[in-house]
């Protein structure tokens, strides 16, 4: 195993990012009426992602993957999907950390085992909680988002697998507010395994309306990591509600 990321992960964690090509999420829900769309570029799958922010405190996922297994980028070796809604239920005074609810069905690519993603992401039901804690006046953003997941008709025997999902990141602002490093890791335990994995980043908010993320992956035994990535978010403004909007 390349020690290099982990150690520069452990630095950044001694020492309002959302999901993007990471298996974390934030606790904030956009506001009322907007719209995201993050295209993701990258050596182990693309993804295209919506996000629809039709009521306010609650958000309307649907994410769709296109996996590489061959190296050949024109080629594709599989696709699966996942379909979910976030709820804010707890932001504090200072609008910077809370926590929330997710649940939905498929998964997340690097939470599932490779040669399974595609038969039984569809066949996966899960929720997981995200909290974020802010520290040393924003400089430190810290994300926690524990969960289980229960996948039907699983393996030879075709049973019911239960999984613990964990997932957490660290962003880290040593300038300013546009520019982060961020350091990931993830997996799942349980009667259902993925090999834990780790993503270290440069994310760059210029305006409101855009985000860019520049990451690297790797399961920690060396083997079917995501690689590099590149994502983009772009937030529309707040016209997609049911009702009047509401900042």
């Amino acid at each position: 195993m390349r020690l290099w990321p982990l150690i520069l992960f452990i630095l950044i964690f001694s020492c309002g990012v959302q999901a993007q090509q990471y298996n974390s999420d934030s606790w904030l829900s956009k506001p009322h009426g907007m719209v995201t769309i993050i295209p993701t570029w990258g050596q182990r799958s693309k993804m295209i992602m919506n996000t629809f922010s039709l009521f306010p405190r609650w958000e309307f996922t649907y994410a769709s993957y296109s996996y590489n297994d061959d190296g050949d980028p024109l080629t594709d070796d599989g696709q699966s999907s996942t379909a979910y809604a976030k709820y804010m239920f707890y932001q504090n005074d200072t609008k910077d950390g809370g926590a929330s609810v997710k649940a939905g069905t498929g998964l997340f690519p690097g939470t599932i085992k490779g040669d399974e993603r595609v038969s039984d992401a569809q066949n996966t039901y899960w929720v997981n909680f995200p909290c974020t804690i802010p520290m040393f006046n924003n400089i430190l953003s810290w994300d926690i988002m524990p969960g289980a997941s229960l996948t039907k008709s699983y393996g030879k025997e075709q049973t019911d697998a239960w999984g613990f999902t964990y997932s957490t990141r660290m962003a880290y602002y040593p300038l300013d507010p546009e520019w982060a490093i961020v350091g990931e890791v993830f997996g799942t335990e349980g009667e259902r395994v993925a090999i834990p994995e780790y993503k270290l980043g440069l994310r760059w908010e210029p305006t409101q309306h855009v985000v860019y993320a520049l990451t690297y992956g790797e399961e920690f035994n060396g083997t079917e990591g995501a690689g590099i990535e590149f994502g983009i978010m772009l937030f529309t403004p707040q016209f997609a509600c049911f009702g009047k909007c509401k900042n």
